[in-house]
């Protein structure tokens, strides 16, 4: 049985990429990895919204436990509505 996780975790904002490995015990959850990243401590105006968090590009929980090498990532609101930016294109052109 694997006794610490090593896992990444990743914030795309508007103007840089943060990454930081953590390692924590077995059975941590998703929320237990951001935390002991320090992002939201970091990086000023960061809100964790737990609706917007994934693994490896996946929709994940706060409470999800992980796995050994997982990259838990944290995703920013949408600027634009997808569907309004289909619109936009279409009406250009």
């Amino acid at each position: 049985m694997v006794e610490a996780l090593h896992v990444e975790v990743v914030y795309a904002g508007p103007s840089q990429q943060v990454v930081r490995r953590v390692s924590l015990p077995a059975g941590s959850t998703v929320m237990q990895a951001i935390e002991a990243s320090g992002l939201a401590r970091d990086i000023p105006g960061l809100v964790i919204d737990p609706a917007r968090l994934g693994i490896f590009s996946r929709k994940a929980t706060p409470d999800q436990v992980l796995g050994e090498g997982d990259r838990v990532e944290i995703y920013r609101p949408l600027t634009l509505d997808p569907k309004e930016a289909r619109r936009r294109r279409a009406h250009e052109g």
